[in-house]
């Protein structure tokens, strides 16, 4: 945005006006027969000084007035997440509409997190990565949004697969705070990743599992994932309703909450020295005129 640091200086642009060409110094004139046609030429020349001299005064106003460009400069040092989350997409997350259930709630979780990378693993009878790491969130909600039970099969739960999948999408971090969200309804039931395997790798990662286990206590092992979220410094969690889901990823969201430290400043860029210069060059240009007048006299 551009301004003047002091405005007020720019008054004095009008009484150069008013003194240059309402204020004009009386002089002893001598008047000869005939000389309208020196009067005019006179008069021109006098008017061209004048013009001169305003240009020359407002100008060098203007530079003492000190025109600036200031930009706002916004610092955001926020200490943002890597946060991975692990759904359960098996055929038992399509009873009582689980699924569809979870999916509304980890995009609104998604939405809070503003400052963080995420990531998006399903699993079912294997795991894979739908999303790495990104700050995309418009990316994964619409991806997570395609995403329904079935698209990795409907028989098994392979749930220690995903967690060691999800690890590894840490490999190169240099992030200080990592954190995964493993959400499931069953038990890991395939043989593709022993659990020490899949938590040590989650532990050589620093990484904190938080374990969220929905419906029935009977169905899911209550054991292996408090063993999880134990092991890597997080939590267990577990619910049988949607509020309780709801509640759960609310307390990970105030748990887990990014420090956000916004630095602004002001940068100012000075432009005095474009009218100075353009006034210093009129006033040249003024004196040749001045002293090509007086020699043509």
């Amino acid at each position: 945005m551009f301004s003047v640091e002091y405005p007020y200086v720019l008054a004095l642009i009008g009484i150069a006006f008013v003194c240059l060409f309402f204020c004009q110094e009386k002089n002893f004139s001598i008047y000869f027969p005939h000389s309208e046609g020196l009067k005019t030429v006179v008069k021109s020349s006098q008017l061209l000084r004048n013009a001169l001299k305003f240009l020359i005064l407002s100008l060098s106003i203007a530079a003492l007035s000190s025109p600036i460009k200031t930009e706002n400069i916004v610092l955001d040092n926020s200490k943002g997440y890597e946060i991975s989350l692990i759904l359960d997409a098996s055929g038992s997350m399509q009873e009582n509409n689980k699924f569809a259930i979870v999916k509304t709630i980890v995009v609104d979780f998604i939405k809070q997190r503003k400052t963080d990378k995420l990531a998006l693993s399903i699993f079912a009878d294997f795991a894979y990565t739908a999303v790495p790491l990104t700050y995309d969130k418009k990316s994964i909600i619409k991806i997570l949004s395609h995403i329904d039970v079935g698209v990795a099969g409907k028989q098994k739960t392979a749930l220690y697969e995903a967690l060691f999948l999800s690890s590894k999408l840490f490999k190169d971090s240099q992030s200080k705070e990592k954190i995964a969200i493993l959400l499931t309804d069953g038990r890991n039931n395939t043989d593709s990743v022993p659990l020490e395997v899949a938590i040590k790798r989650a532990k050589d990662n620093e990484i904190k599992v938080y374990t969220i286990a929905i419906g029935n206590a009977r169905d899911f092992d209550a054991g292996v994932l408090k063993k999880i979220a134990k092991d890597t410094g997080a939590e267990f969690f577990s619910t049988n309703s949607s509020e309780g889901i709801k509640d759960i990823y609310a307390q990970i969201n105030r748990l887990e909450k990014s420090k956000i430290n916004i630095n602004k400043y002001e940068k100012k860029t000075y432009y005095f020295h474009y009218p100075l210069s353009l006034a210093l060059m009129l006033l040249f240009l003024y004196f040749w005129q001045k002293n090509t007048w007086i020699l043509n006299k």
